[in-house]
């Protein structure tokens, strides 16, 4: 099969910037590898954002890279984005009336809207995932960053494509919400490198306290706070944030002021450290080092660094909302606990913290539930399964037809 992964803003071959470490790119490519293994030929196309960006490569064997020019040669965010989607538009339906592929997977709202416009006309079953809805993250208090706009939008998108993919229960049942009929809705989570994450290799440098580690991008701040609260009820213990600026740049950032500010009000700072900006190389190797890793971010959509945590061997503690909600299983692999909750969180923490053969046990557990779970072979298979069904609906309607 000739499959088309439309991800405006997700090539491999763009340095990642932003605060997270898996990145949808890297997600992509790492499902564009896993589609070649299973034999078949990949294009990922993605908007050129930078002048030194070739105007095709290619990243593995059957897997080609196409730069699509449309907007500046610069990073966008997601609101810029939308701004360029006619463009973007244009130009894959120039790729695809030379090539046209049997199917096309768009990831988030804005390449979605392009594909369908370069599909229309053309026999191309087109898929989408979102990666986040509007309505998710309204509902989990990020409302500046949607408009009634995107969400309309979203769910346009949703009723009109083959079939959607959503990466948790809670997304489908959003979806479900927003209209879209549950027999084109599937769940497909987000997977793991289980050859780069696994429980042996480099361990990051750690003295002899308890390790809590947080991977986020120091703008989540109310997840954070709610951290160091937590870490004043389990005494003892230190937590490590990972993320934000380049250390260099650390201190001149307006939110590890604050961050540093409250923990020395709480009494927390000198069991408080940032590490800054970590590379995907010393991710594995800090992920192995922490005893447990923790976040009190009220949404995550994908839950990729808690997969790359579990995969590492290392159970995780969060709110029992979105992937959380699906990829930890309390008191097995981890812990989970309402939103908003630091009192309980810190008390289940020193409960696991104080019994180190259950917690040696959590992390066994963790690395097999990753592994059995969420590799990325496995969730290129579910994929394909997919693909395979929403390729085929015009013969399946005539052979009910004929049936009858």
């Amino acid at each position: 099969m000739r499959i088309a992964l439309v991800a405006q803003n997700g090539s491999p071959l763009t340095p990642a910037t932003g605060p997270e470490l898996v990145s949808q790119a890297a997600s992509v490519a790492a499902h564009a590898r896993g589609l070649a293994k299973l034999g078949h030929r990949v294009t990922i196309y993605a908007r050129r954002d930078s002048r030194a960006l070739p105007e095709s490569a290619i990243l593995a064997p059957r897997v080609t890279v196409e730069h699509v020019a449309a907007g500046p040669l610069a990073p966008l965010g997601g609101a810029e984005l939308a701004a360029h989607v006619a463009g973007f538009g244009d130009q894959l339906a120039q790729h695809w009336r030379r090539t046209p592929p049997d199917l096309a997977h768009a990831y988030f709202w804005t390449s979605g809207l392009a594909a369908l416009a370069a599909a229309r006309g053309r026999d191309i079953p087109l898929l989408q995932t979102f990666g986040t809805l509007g309505v998710t993250q309204r509902r989990h208090g990020r409302r500046a960053d949607v408009d009634d706009g995107r969400i309309r939008l979203e769910a346009c998108l949703a009723r009109n494509v083959r079939g959607v993919l959503a990466g948790t229960a809670e997304e489908a049942a959003d979806l479900a919400a927003m209209g879209v009929p549950r027999s084109s809705v599937t769940v497909v989570p987000c997977g793991v490198d289980t050859s780069q994450f696994v429980p042996e290799g480099p361990v990051a440098k750690r003295g002899s306290r308890p390790r809590l580690l947080a991977v986020t991008g120091l703008d989540q701040r109310r997840g954070l706070i709610t951290l160091l609260q937590v870490l004043a009820r389990v005494p003892g213990t230190e937590l490590v944030i990972a993320g934000g600026p380049a250390r260099p740049q650390l201190r001149k950032d307006p939110a590890y002021e604050g961050l540093t500010g409250l923990a020395e009000h709480l009494g927390v700072a000198s069991r408080v450290s940032f590490a800054g900006r970590v590379t995907a190389e010393d991710l594995p190797p800090l992920l192995r080092s922490a005893d447990m890793l923790v976040s009190a971010v009220p949404a995550d959509p994908s839950g990729a660094t808690a997969l790359a945590a579990m995969a590492c061997g290392t159970p995780v503690a969060a709110p029992a909302v979105g992937a959380y909600a699906d990829a930890v299983l309390d008191q097995t692999t981890g812990i989970l606990v309402p939103p908003g909750r630091p009192d309980l969180l810190a008390r289940r923490l020193r409960d696991l913290l104080g019994s180190p053969l259950r917690l040696e046990a959590f992390g066994i557990a963790a690395a097999d539930r990753a592994s059995a779970r969420y590799s990325w072979d496995r969730i290129s298979r579910e994929t394909v399964a997919v693909y395979e069904h929403c390729a085929r609906p015009a013969a399946a309607s005539l052979a009910g037809v004929g049936s009858g």
